[in-house]
């Protein structure tokens, strides 16, 4: 049951984390998916097939654009790198605000009242 709660939050932020990574640098699939794991301590260990709709998702929102680039060196394939648009810098914005409502209303809620014990 923890598992499967644990899914659902992530679902239901992961747009607004993938769009802050994109909103702080261009970059491609491969490197949003390492920027995840790590900064998300773990617990944002994505494959592919979850990432990539996600983007395609804020892509089609207008919230982010790509670019195919040329790769350096011999045999680098090239990449498909993402950017956010003004609009989607200013959906960023819009989603952290209601992000930071939510937790903090949560946290209100799920608080100990004094005395209580857990």
């Amino acid at each position: 049951m923890e598992q499967k709660f644990a899914q659902q939050l992530k679902k239901g932020v992961l747009d607004m984390i993938v769009l802050r990574l994109i909103c702080e640098e261009d970059t491609y699939g491969y490197r949003l998916l390492q920027k995840l794991e790590q900064r998300g301590g773990g617990f944002f260990n994505l494959k592919e097939g979850t990432l990539y709709p996600v983007l395609y998702r804020l892509e089609d929102a207008g919230l982010i654009q790509s670019a195919w680039q040329a790769a350096e060196g011999k045999r680098a394939a090239p990449k498909k790198y993402y950017s956010a648009t003004e609009e989607g810098r200013q959906a960023y914005r819009k989603y952290h605000r209601v992000w930071r409502e939510f937790s903090a209303c949560v946290e209100n809620i799920c608080a100990e009242k004094e005395g209580e014990s857990r």
